[in-house]
């Protein structure tokens, strides 16, 4: 699973409802972003919305049904 955002791809450890825990963070403001998961041969891709964007200081990221 990866999260998709400004044309870069960050590794996703875990998913729950409405957060996802990262590999790497880094700063960036809030905005759009992509979810893609992939099992087997199978992908499957959503957007979401980072309400509070992405902060290098935690792993755990907040995510909302994109607008």
């Amino acid at each position: 699973m990866r999260l998709l955002v400004n044309g870069g791809s960050i590794p996703v450890l875990q998913m729950g409802p409405d957060f996802l825990l990262v590999e790497e963070p880094f700063d960036h403001p809030p905005g759009n972003a992509s979810v893609v998961l992939r099992v087997d041969e199978s992908e499957r891709s959503w957007d979401v919305h980072l309400p509070n964007g992405i902060s290098s200081s935690s792993k755990r990221v907040a995510i909302a049904t994109a607008m």
